[in-house]
């Protein structure tokens, strides 16, 4: 299958339930225009989804306290149903 078939923003329109993107603004693997390319298409065909910009991190970003603890909170209220607790603070072990 060509990727053009395959690729994100192909899919858009195809969305149910919800989505969050999440997207390190120095990503040196993924621009971020390609993440906005994406959400131009979700746009386009007028679904809904939350997006997360994080500042000054990286493509591996997915260990950061914040991004943990944003997806965590996503996956309680959208898969569990139930409301997240807010406000807490996920710390890094000491050294990190």
């Amino acid at each position: 299958m060509p990727y053009a078939a395959q690729a994100n923003q192909a899919l858009a329109a195809s969305l149910k339930g919800k989505l969050l993107l999440i997207h390190g603004d120095m990503d040196e693997n993924v621009h971020v225009s390609s993440t906005l390319v994406v959400v131009d298409a979700l746009i386009k065909a007028n679904k809904d989804f939350d997006l997360l910009i994080m500042p000054n991190r990286f493509h591996a970003c997915g260990n950061d306290p914040y991004f943990v603890r944003r997806r965590w909170d996503y996956f309680v209220e959208h898969l569990l149903g139930a409301e997240p607790v807010r406000g807490y603070r996920i710390s890094l072990a000491p050294g990190e």
